[in-house]
């Protein structure tokens, strides 16, 4: 079984940076971030590799946010996000696939790939 934990939202003003941690036990491989901006559907963020020699994002977050992970102990990802807008409010979510695939882009950024998830961090930027 495996158990996936989020951290370090809040509430902050545009241009601040927030680094949302999230731990997950268990076996893992891939990992992601998504979010769930108010009235919309939840979308893709970003995933990185089991190894991390490999990451994805949403195009039009890339150059802003950041995804690393530390697999010393328990698997952690962390998702450093620089000059946050009020668009960036939302949800969001880390999610662990614990199965070892490797493919393309089409399968990280897919929600289906993910058979665990935490219960989400709220992120608030405010104007």
């Amino acid at each position: 079984q495996v158990h996936v934990v989020e951290s370090g939202g809040g509430s902050v003003q545009s241009g601040d940076s927030l680094r949302l941690s999230c731990v997950a036990s268990g076996r893992t491989f891939a990992m992601a971030w998504f979010r769930h901006p108010p009235g919309d559907s939840r979308e893709f963020v970003a995933a990185i590799t089991w190894g991390g020699d490999e990451t994805f994002y949403k195009y039009s977050l890339e150059g802003r946010f950041t995804i690393s992970r530390d697999n010393a102990e328990n698997t952690m990802v962390f998702l450093q996000m620089n000059d946050l807008i009020p668009e960036d409010t939302a949800t969001y979510y880390c999610a662990a696939d614990s199965n070892l695939v490797y493919s393309g882009r089409h399968y990280y950024i897919s929600e289906n790939s993910y058979d665990y998830w935490g219960q989400g961090t709220q992120v608030t930027v405010s104007s």
